[in-house]
């Protein structure tokens, strides 16, 4: 045993941290200034927890002691007092089995590392290490390694005997190559190798079956190694910022979840069939030339694509499969066209389009937003699609058409009902969009229900119906709903479950208020409820302000006395038809002006008591 006399001399002062330590003119403590940071209280509480922190305190050299801390006896044991409850007694010590040494300016690490055989967690990162010692190989133990923002250009050979890690980060060092031994690291599930320079992966890794992460950016990689998709517990895959001209086929990758691919050389997309959890794909700053029309069948779970700064000259008409698609950023490619069906991704929230050749697309458009450009593609796709569906009054649309429009779109036929075979072949087509507008409907056609996973879209305006059945609303993916020029006095209850429903028309109906299960659509943006004869406008809290989203409320031509004034709270609005109603203020000249200044007429009548 070594003894250790306890040490009156008081600690040095914590110093500031690396970064700021570098800068200044005496940046290295010498050795024995080092050693006096491993004070008697910091011993203390080591050998009683089996954790030592001696991070952020500019050491040059680690204080020798620390290797030998398990072996240390303080004065104090001289005199054992064997009744006395005391956790600080040297029978109660734990071995260290976690040591802090980051943030400082180590440069090297004694070989006395062995000597922490319980060591479980090492953390070493943000010092000026060039080598590693190779006993580091003799901690048997130990799972957690952090070791990045170092200056190491190799690992000893001995490193690779540390087949309990489970954790290991060497990003930010200098690195150029790692042994084929790394596949013996069996146990990894989390690895960063980010920020080196390495030029290939050695075969082997693709043993490393366990890992669940792995950030390989920002090296000069110009391939992966086929037995890579061996890995087939990884969920998140970082090879950004590489030379990467392409990709192996990864469908065996069945688990993950997200792949980043950005700045690299890619031309051709890879063959992601088998992904089927992959919901974050990220190729931005590649050369790809074209999303496949297979890409789009593989890809129908994806929550984001960003494929911005390509050569994307043309998207397929599938691209529609991708019903769960939230973000889509193709911002400056080569394209000069958007298919129609793109309109139909029901639950894009976020849709960027900049620098491209789009001539046919006002700009003012494309710079208007995702709701504004998806209004522009719906618009579009509706037209164009009524136009190439016209079938006669005894023929309904076949499986095919039924397929490649994803659309059943039967306006204007003088229909007093649907028959039912009709919506479930739209079912097995998983048709989006539903427009039944301008018939003899009396009843909404129950059929629609076999709709109820794809309906994005249900249009039912211009028809004599007097109500809505509860039923409609298992169709849980709607997003957009058009009930004007109905019948209409109410709504069900349960339209407050369409909790994806961003747009509702009920203008041209019977309301004498806005129903009260519409304030239940939390999602809702666009409201348009003018020519009813609505009373009121209720800004209560369990009212209109719960529409945290809405951005478009048309009340005009309807029977409103009164504009109360924390309607002027609503800054979330952009746009507030009230024109035609019965109330005197705001006046006319007020509303002419726009929403803006409505707002804020209103907002300066608040009581302020």
């Amino acid at each position: 045993m070594i003894k250790l006399e306890e040490d009156s001399t008081v600690a040095r002062t914590v110093h500031e941290p690396t970064r700021q330590i570098l800068s200044s003119p005496r940046s290295f403590a010498d050795k024995k200034a080092d050693d006096k940071e491993l004070s008697i209280g910091l011993i203390k509480s080591a050998k009683r927890t089996g954790q030592l922190s001696l991070c952020n305190r500019g050491l040059g050299t680690v204080p020798e002691n620390v290797w030998k801390i398990d072996e240390l006896v303080l004065e104090e044991t001289k005199e054992v007092d064997f009744t006395r409850s005391d956790l600080n007694n040297w029978w109660n010590s734990e071995p260290l089995k976690m040591l802090d040494l980051s943030s400082n300016v180590i440069k090297t690490i004694s070989p006395n590392i062995k000597l922490l055989q319980q060591l479980v967690t090492l953390k070493l990162h943000d010092n000026a290490l060039t080598s590693l010692p190779a006993e580091i190989g003799e901690l048997k133990v130990l799972s957690n390694l952090s070791l990045d923002h170092n200056k190491l250009t190799v690992l000893p050979k001995e490193f690779y005997k540390l087949t309990e890690l489970r954790w290991l980060s060497l990003a930010h060092n200098e690195l150029t190559k790692i042994e084929p031994d790394f596949g013996d690291l069996v146990m990894l599930t989390f690895l960063d190798l980010s920020h080196n320079k390495l030029t290939v992966l050695p075969p082997g890794m693709g043993y490393l079956v366990r890992l669940v992460e792995l950030n390989l950016s920002h090296n000069q990689l110009q391939e992966l190694p086929p037995d890579i998709v061996n890995l087939r517990d990884l969920k998140k895959m970082n090879i950004s910022n590489n030379n990467l001209k392409k990709l192996p086929p990864l469908g065996e990758l069945r688990k993950m979840e997200v792949l980043d691919a950005n700045h690299n050389d890619i031309e051709v997309l890879p063959d992601f069939y088998g992904c089927t959890a992959l919901k974050e794909l990220y190729l931005a700053n590649n050369f790809i030339k074209e999303i496949t029309e297979e890409f789009c069948d593989q890809m129908q779970h994806l929550n984001v694509l960003n494929i911005r700064d390509n050569k994307i000259e043309v998207l397929p008409e599938n691209i529609s499969l991708l019903q769960k698609l939230k973000r889509l950023d193709l911002t400056n490619n080569n394209l000069n066209k958007l298919p129609r069906n793109l309109g139909l991704l029901s639950q894009l929230q976020s849709l960027s389009m900049e620098g491209n050749k789009l001539s046919a697309i006002r700009q003012d458009v494309i710079r208007g937003g995702t709701d504004r450009m998806m209004k522009y593609l719906r618009d579009r796709m509706t037209d164009e699609l009524v136009s190439e569906t016209q079938y006669t009054n005894n023929d309904w649309p076949d499986k095919y058409t039924l397929k490649k429009s994803q659309a059943l779109m039967v306006p204007s036929r003088d229909l007093s009902t649907v028959p039912d075979d009709v919506f479930k072949a739209a079912a097995d087509a998983e048709v989006h969009i539903v427009d039944i507008s301008k018939n003899k409907l009396t009843a909404v056609p129950i059929g629609v229900c076999h709709l109820r996973e794809t309906l994005s879209q249900l249009i039912l305006s211009s028809n004599s119906i007097s109500n809505i059945p509860p039923e409609i609303c298992r169709c849980m993916h709607l997003q957009y709903l058009d009930l004007g020029k109905n019948c209409l006095a109410e709504l069900p209850l349960e339209i407050a479950d369409l909790k994806n429903l961003r747009e509702l028309v009920i203008s041209n109906n019977k309301f004498s208020k806005i129903p009260r299960s519409v304030y239940e659509l939390e999602n809702l943006e666009i409201l348009l409820a003018a020519e009813n004869q609505i009373e009121e406008i209720n800004v209560s809290s369990d009212a209109l302000a719960k529409l945290k989203k809405l951005a478009v409320l048309d009340l005009t031509n309807n029977s409103i006395f009164t504009v109360p004034p924390e309607l002027g709270n609503f800054t979330h609005l952009r746009s507030l038809e009230l024109m035609g109603n019965c109330f005197r203020q705001p006046r006319h000249a007020i509303l002419a002006k726009g929403t803006a200044s409505v707002l804020s007429y209103l907002r300066d009548r608040i009581p302020t008591n």
